[in-house]
C-alpha cells in the first residue's frame, strides 16, 4: 500500500507529477470521490485486519502513500482464495480495553436497499394514507413535503433495529412513518424560523403556502404522528416520542439564543444531539421496544443511533460550508448567514489568529458576506485545517457507532447497520 496512487481515481485531476515524492502545489486541495474513499477504507480494513477510517484514507491519498494497484490485486487474490469458503468475511477489531471482537463484513448499498425495499415501500404507502386530511390545504402541504423525497434514514434505522432483534410485525411500518412525519414537521418549522426559500432542490413549503399555514401544517403532522403511534398501544412508545419532541424544541430554542455567538464545542455537541441525533437514537429505541429488547439491548441500539446522528449532523454542517448549491439542493453557507457557528467554524475560532476570529465574528454579526466574503472564510477554515478536523470527529463518531454493535448477534441486518456510518460520512449531500 506504499506506492503513489493513480491520478484517475480522484477529482479534480491534479497535473501529472514528475516523481512520487513531489509535493502537491501549495494551496491546492484535492477532493476525493467519497464513495471511492468509503470503498478503500472498507477493503483495506478487511485486508489489513484492522479498522481504517475514511479520514485515514483521505490523508494517505493526499500524501500519495496509498496505491490502488497492489490493493486491487490483493482483493482479487483474496476473492480467489475464498471461493470455496462462505461469502461472509470477518475481521477483528481491537477495542480500547484490548478485547478482540468479531464483526460481519459491512454490507453494500445495494444489499441494504434490497433488504429494506419492501418495508420502505410500505412506509411510503403509510405516509400517503397518513397525509390525508379533511382540510385540503393540510393534505396539499403534506403531499408536497412527502413528494420532496429524502433519504428516509430514520425509518430505515428503526426497521434495522427491530429486525436485528427478530421483530417481523407491522408496527415497524407504522412507527417508521411516525419518525418520518416528526422529522418532516421539524423541517417545516426550521424553514419558517430560518426564512429558508429552498428545501431539497425545490421551493420550501412556506414560500408557496406562507408561514401561517405551514406552522399549522407542521403542528398537524406532529399530532398525526402521535395519533398513528397510539395504535401501538404502548406507553413506552409515547414516552419516547414525548421526550423526543421536548428535546428537539429545547434544542431549537437554545440555538436561537446562541445565534451570532461563538459557542464552545461542548455546546455545539449538545445542540446537534437535541436537534438531530436524538431522533436517530429514539428511532433505534423504538425498533428495540417493538422487538421486546432487554434494557441492555435498547441502550446498545440507542448509543449507535446517537453516535450515527452526531456524525450525520457534523457532515451536514461541513457540506453547508464546502458543497455547491446544485448538489446540496439549498443555499450553501446558510448556517453562517443565519449566525450559526458549526464545528469547523468553532475550530477556526479556537485555533485561528485574532484576525481570523474577527472576520468570522463579523459574518456572524452581520449574518451576511457583505464585509467578509465566503471565500475568505473558506481560506480561514482551510488554513487552520478546520474542515479536516470536523470530518475526523465525524469519522470518530462513526467508528464508535460500529463498535456499539459488537454485543449484538451477527445477521444481515447487523451488516446493514455497519454500512450506515460509512454512508453518513461519505455522502456529498
Amino acid at each position: 500500500l506504499n506506492q503513489r496512487r493513480p491520478r484517475q481515481y480522484c477529482r479534480p485531476q491534479p497535473k501529472p507529477a514528475r516523481s512520487s515524492s513531489r509535493p502537491a502545489a501549495k494551496g491546492r486541495r484535492t477532493r476525493f470521490n467519497p464513495l471511492m474513499v468509503q470503498y478503500v477504507a472498507m477493503v483495506a480494513g478487511l485486508l489489513e485486519g484492522r479498522r481504517i477510517s475514511c479520514a485515514q484514507v483521505r490523508r494517505m491519498l493526499a500524501r500519495g502513500s496509498l496505491s490502488f494497484v497492489p490493493l486491487l490485486s490483493r482483493v482479487k487474490r483474496a476473492s480467489q482464495e475464498s471461493t470455496s469458503q462462505p461469502q461472509q468475511m470477518h475481521c477483528r477489531i481491537k477495542h480500547r480495553n484490548r478485547r478482540a471482537l468479531s464483526t460481519l463484513a459491512i454490507a453494500t448499498a445495494r444489499e441494504v436497499f434490497d433488504l429494506l425495499r419492501d418495508d420502505l415501500v410500505a412506509i411510503e404507502q403509510e405516509l400517503g394514507r397518513d397525509a390525508a386530511s379533511s382540510v385540503s390545504t393540510i393534505t396539499e402541504i403534506a403531499e408536497y413535503l412527502r413528494e420532496g423525497g429524502g433519504k428516509r434514514i430514520r425509518p430505515s434505522l428503526l426497521l434495522l433495529s427491530a429486525h436485528t432483534l427478530g421483530y417481523q410485525g407491522n408496527g415497524a411500518i407504522r412507527l417508521g412513518a411516525v419518525v418520518e412525519m416528526v422529522h418532516t414537521a421539524t423541517l417545516v418549522h426550521d424553514d419558517i424560523i430560518d426564512g429558508a426559500d429552498t428545501r431539497r432542490g425545490r421551493p420550501s413549503a412556506n414560500t408557496t403556502w406562507g408561514n401561517e399555514k405551514c406552522v399549522l401544517a407542521g403542528d398537524w403532522l406532529y399530532m398525526q404522528a402521535f395519533k398513528v403511534a397510539i395504535e401501538e398501544k404502548s406507553l413506552r412508545v409515547l414516552d419516547l416520542l414525548i421526550g423526543l419532541t421536548q428535546q428537539m424544541v429545547e434544542g431549537e430554542l437554545l440555538q436561537i439564543q446562541k445565534l451570532g455567538k461563538a459557542v464552545s464545542e461542548a455546546e455545539y455537541y449538545d445542540l446537534i444531539f437535541r436537534k438531530t441525533a436524538c431522533l436517530f437514537s429514539v428511532s433505534m429505541r423504538l425498533g428495540a421496544v417493538l422487538a421486546g429488547a432487554t434494557e441492555a439491548q435498547e441502550t446498545t441500539l440507542a448509543t449507535y443511533g446517537r453516535t450515527v446522528g452526531l456524525a450525520f449532523q457534523i457532515v451536514d454542517d461541513v457540506l453547508d460550508l464546502t458543497a455547491t448549491e446544485e448538489v446540496l439542493g439549498k443555499p450553501v453557507a446558510s448556517d453562517l448567514r443565519e449566525g450559526k457557528a458549526t464545528l469547523a467554524v468553532i475550530h477556526s475560532i479556537d485555533h485561528g489568529t485574532a484576525a481570523d476570529r474577527q472576520k468570522i465574528q463579523r459574518v456572524l454579526d452581520d449574518r451576511s458576506f457583505e464585509r467578509v466574503s465566503r471565500e475568505q472564510i473558506q481560506q480561514i477554515l482551510e488554513r487552520n485545517g478546520s474542515v479536516e478536523y470536523a470530518m475526523s470527529v465525524a469519522d470518530r463518531y462513526a467508528e464508535q457507532s460500529r463498535q456499539a454493535l459488537a454485543p449484538l448477534p451477527d445477521s444481515e441486518f447487523k451488516r446493514a447497520l455497519l454500512w450506515v456510518p460509512d454512508f453518513v460520512v461519505a455522502r456529498d449531500k
